[in-house]
């Protein structure tokens, strides 16, 4: 069972032991890590975290998500033109 109140997006780096990971539902929420386990492990507190300082803001809170899902890709590079 996923223990996560948001969906995550976990990224590979060219890096073998770094990923970044982020939240789509949760705008400004993101980390680093150290493995696949690790950045759900940090996810999970980080959530909460970022919950609980934007209820200290009186900013918005988004609504939980019915069905969080954890994707694992590559990452995405940045292309400067």
């Amino acid at each position: 069972m996923i223990e996560l109140e948001y969906s995550l997006i976990i990224e590979a780096t060219e890096e073998p032991d770094y990923f970044g990971f982020y939240s789509t539902d949760l705008e400004g929420f993101s980390g680093i890590g150290h493995s696949i386990e690790d950045c759900i492990y940090k996810a999970k507190w980080g959530m909460k975290e970022h919950i609980k300082l934007l209820k200290e803001e009186g900013l918005p809170i988004p609504p939980k998500s019915k069905k969080p899902k954890i994707v694992i890709q590559d990452e995405d590079k940045l292309v400067v033109a």
